[in-house]
């Protein structure tokens, strides 16, 4: 049976542009004064359009910001939280309907993510909340966390389940423990095929967790 389900934030339980792009403008202009010509401006748009789906680290590695843009980029998202109330997607209500044990790991700055769970008033469903926070020294990414959630709580690895968007991130971690994995086909994600299941909302979830 399944004691536990994993789940991710962004694209997952609340879109990451929910609360409007005005949020990250000020990272953007930071970095992008710090620039000087080091990453072309087409080149800069992608990567602050990617920095809504994406860890900030990941984002100036793949583009190439030099390690002032870094700098400027980590300094600036470290102040950034969400103030107003989200309300995520409209299939919120079904975690409370889950028999098992929630657990929600999110990658990104601690101070942003932090807010996030706070204005979605979603804590409250979950055994436990993990950031895994990349200004605190480079985030060691999802798989460590997991690996501690099933040590601690004693969960075989077919007993539970990570449900998420990016197959990157939380996908590769949960696969590489032998979990469930389950895609959540969220606008703008796309299918990937190194997942168990594929589903569009969480009223999915049900049928699909082995007894």
């Amino acid at each position: 049976m399944i004691r536990a389900l994993i789940f991710d934030l962004d694209s997952c339980l609340a879109a990451a542009d929910e609360v409007g792009g005005h949020l990250f403008e000020p990272a953007f202009q930071a970095i992008r004064a710090a620039n000087h010509g080091s990453v072309a401006e087409a080149r800069l748009q992608a990567a602050f359009k990617d920095c809504w789906r994406f860890p900030f680290d990941h984002i100036a590695d793949q583009y190439g910001f030099s390690p002032a843009m870094r700098a400027a980029g980590f300094a600036a998202f470290k102040q950034i939280e969400v103030h107003q109330a989200m309300q995520g997607y409209g299939d919120l209500h079904e975690l409370a309907q889950l028999p098992a044990e929630l657990f929600l790991v999110t990658s990104g700055f601690r101070r942003l993510q932090k807010s996030k769970v706070k204005a979605l008033g979603i804590a409250h469903l979950f055994t436990a909340v993990h950031i895994d926070a990349i200004d605190e020294g480079k985030g060691s990414g999802k798989f460590p966390i997991f690996k501690k959630i099933l040590r601690e709580h004693g969960f075989r690895p077919d007993e539970v389940v990570v449900v998420g968007d990016n197959p990157d991130s939380e996908i590769a971690a949960g696969n590489r423990l032998g979990l469930v994995t389950i895609q959540t086909l969220r606008p703008g994600v796309s299918p990937s095929s190194a997942v168990t299941h594929r589903i569009h909302t969480l009223a999915e979830l049900k049928r699909l967790l082995p007894a």
